[in-house]
């Protein structure tokens, strides 16, 4: 799961890369890059729950 988590992050980042470097969408691009900073925040400090 961990491994999921970490592509999305990672889609979202060339997602971003994409955004602002090639399709100049503009400052809503962001949005990607602050939602995959999120998610890597929220998966290293979350404390995991064992089975």
């Amino acid at each position: 799961m961990k491994n999921l988590v970490y592509a999305v992050v990672l889609l979202l980042f060339i997602g971003w890369l994409l955004g602002y470097f090639v399709f100049h969408y503009g400052a809503a691009i962001h949005v990607l890059l602050i939602t995959a900073l999120v998610i890597i925040v929220l998966n290293t400090f979350t404390p995991r729950k064992s089975l």
